[in-house]
Order: C-alpha cells, then sequence, then structure tokens
C-alpha cells in the first residue's frame, strides 16, 4: 500500500494540504505502530501526515446567523452539514470540514461530535455523552482512507469514522450514538432553514475556506484514493451515496439511480428488516430516510405534480421529513439517525454485504 499525493493536482500545496506527502517517494504514510491494541487489522491503519491535531477539531466556533458577517465563503451550491438541536438549525460547511474534520458543539444538554472525511465524503454526527461528553480530535491516523478520532478523555482509543466507534484502545468496542444529520448545498438547507445559525470562517485558523484543498480528488469518476485499496467501479467512485449501514451490509441509496427517478423521489426499502423511505430533492441535492410512520399509521408515497405525497391523507413532503400541505402539515417524521452520505467506493469496503437498492 503506498500514498498517492500527485492525486490531488497543482492546486494541493504540500504545506496546505496537510494530508499527502510532497514526493512520490516520501515515507510520511507509514502503518501505524504495531503497539496498538485494535480489533481492526493494525497494519491497515496508516499516517496521514499531519500527524495528532495536525488538522485541527474546532469546539463550539462562532455560529451567526444568515444577515451577519463572516459568510462570504459560501456559495450556493456550496454543500453544509445541517443539523436541528432544541429547534434551531446549524449549518456546518463542507469548506470547513476540508480544513477541519470535527466540530465539537454543545447545544444546551447536547453534545455533539459533527464530522466529515474528505477522502471518503462521509458526513456522520455523533452524541458524545457515550464518552461522557468527551471532545473529539484527529488522530491524523486513517483506516480504508477514513478519518480516525481519538476520544480527549481517553487519547489511547481511536474511533474510525465510518464504524461509529471505537476499534483501538480502552474504549475498544464502545459504539457511538448518531445524531441524525442533513447534507445539502447551502441554498437548499436556507429555503428549509431561513433562520439557521451558520460556522463563521473566523475560526482562528488561517485558512482559505473558498478554496478545495483535494485539486480533482472528488470529481465522481476519479478512482484515485490516497491510500491503495480495492475500488468497486461499478458506480463511479466519488458519486454520494446515502447509506443506512446494518451489521457488515446494509443499504445504499445512490444520487445518480434517485436522480434517474426525477426532481423529487420517495424510495422504499424493508431490506434493514423494517421499512424505511428515502426522500430525494435535486434541486437541493439532498437526500435522507425516515421511518414512515406518524401516529401509528405506516405511510406510503407517490409522485404527483412534482411533489411527494403520502397515499393515506394526501398530506405534502419535503426532503426534510416535514409535511408542508394537507392534513398532515406540520408533522414531521423520524429520521434514520444512522443514515449517512459518503463516497461510493468507502461503502464496500467498510459493509461488504451491502445491497444497492434500485427502484
Amino acid at each position: 500500500m503506498r500514498v498517492k499525493p500527485w492525486i490531488f493536482g497543482p492546486l494541493a500545496a504540500c504545506a496546505l494540504l496537510m494530508v499527502a506527502a510532497c514526493s512520490e517517494d516520501s515515507n510520511l504514510a507509514q502503518p501505524a505502530s504495531s503497539d496498538l491494541s485494535c480489533s481492526i487489522p493494525s497494519s491497515q491503519i496508516f499516517n496521514g501526515g499531519p500527524g495528532k491535531d495536525g488538522i485541527p477539531a474546532l469546539t463550539n466556533p462562532q455560529f451567526v446567523q444568515t444577515n451577519e458577517a463572516g459568510l462570504d465563503y459560501l456559495s450556493p451550491d456550496d454543500r453544509v452539514v445541517g443539523v436541528v438541536v432544541g429547534g434551531q438549525a446549524y449549518a456546518i460547511p463542507l469548506n470547513i470540514f476540508w480544513w477541519h474534520e470535527i466540530v465539537n458543539m454543545e447545544v444546551g444538554d447536547t453534545r455533539l461530535a459533527v464530522t466529515h472525511c474528505p477522502l471518503t465524503g462521509t458526513s456522520m454526527a455523533f452524541d458524545r455523552s457515550t464518552v461522557s461528553g468527551a471532545e473529539f480530535g484527529v488522530s491524523g491516523l486513517l483506516y480504508q482512507n477514513n478519518l480516525i478520532m481519538y476520544d480527549r478523555n481517553s487519547p489511547e482509543s481511536l474511533w474510525p469514522q465510518m464504524l461509529a466507534g471505537a476499534r483501538c484502545g480502552a474504549r475498544d468496542g464502545t459504539r457511538l450514538t448518531m445524531y441524525p444529520i442533513m447534507e445539502t448545498s447551502w441554498a437548499g438547507w436556507l429555503t428549509l432553514h431561513p433562520g439557521t445559525d451558520v460556522v463563521s470562517s473566523d475560526t482562528g485558523y488561517d485558512r482559505d475556506y473558498q478554496r478545495y484543498p483535494y485539486g480533482a480528488y472528488d470529481n465522481p469518476d476519479n478512482p484515485e484514493v490516497l491510500f491503495d485499496q480495492d475500488v468497486d467501479t461499478s458506480r463511479p467512485p466519488k458519486e454520494r451515496v446515502l447509506g443506512v449501514p446494518l451489521g457488515s451490509g446494509g443499504v445504499v441509496f445512490p444520487f445518480g439511480v434517485l436522480d434517474a427517478m426525477g426532481p423529487v423521489a420517495a424510495a422504499p426499502t424493508g431490506v434493514l428488516g423494517e421499512e424505511i423511505v428515502v426522500f430525494w430533492d435535486r434541486a437541493r441535492d439532498a437526500a435522507m430516510a425516515y421511518h414512515p410512520v406518524v401516529d401509528g399509521q405506516e405511510l406510503t408515497f407517490s409522485i404527483a405534480q412534482g411533489q411527494v405525497f403520502d397515499d393515506q391523507t394526501r398530506s405534502i413532503w419535503r426532503v426534510d421529513g416535514l409535511s408542508v400541505g394537507g392534513p398532515l402539515a406540520g408533522v414531521r417524521m423520524e429520521p434514520v439517525a444512522e443514515a449517512f452520505i459518503g463516497f461510493w467506493f468507502a461503502w464496500p469496503a467498510f459493509y461488504p454485504e451491502l445491497e444497492v437498492w434500485t427502484p
């Protein structure tokens, strides 16, 4: 296994990229210490280059309202991770995550670690109460090209993001409770939550939050990854998919498949042992999974006149699970907290028995 520093293109100056070596013969990317006590193969844990906290996680960054300063770095098509806590919406743009990867935030009694791995394209949020509210940091290590976090109450414990739990150290086997999020375009999130707060560019770090530092890495058809691994090319490697993991499998909903269904779609599946439905919205470039039950009644869905209707009450539903018309107007379905978006290539590596949903 070797690092491929050249995949990031001329924009990726070594001092700014932080996760790749500067030459083909660099030995920055080496297997992590064999002294690690892990339930995953430690030979597949690699040093990404910057070292522990070399990519600085943020803790309680400054959130501003949409009419305040500090948002000049955002464009309508930029993607954000949206989270709603205590009725208030918050947006953390991927522009911030490219440089920080983890945002520890506290809202009242809710303590979250909202995370994004630029190499696997995965956005996930975790309830930190599992680890007594401990903050998470970036370990500088990668497993299957995926971010490995560490918790600051037990720094010897390592947490691969896509496994949602510790796999090395004293906390090995501890699972993290996931918190529902939605990844969508900035313009799309604004239409859903016009009163949202957003992370300001005033983070205390000198970073160019308008610049994607990985060159053409996220081009959907680009098969290159930082560390060699078997890449399933049955779909575009960097295509975004919404997945719901279950054991060593689960189900993924590729954006290309959802988009082929039309501007909006409702995709049901029972593959996880219970009925769930995924809503798709092309205009917002967003997909999210829900438990389709309201007041004990299981709903099914149809598309008419460019909108999603449930067949039982003919109420209209948005991609964020809110009914915006009909008898159930104002009702919100429960999201599937374990659902998250990532690049296609990353999913088979972590969940080899997964199924790809088709209409």
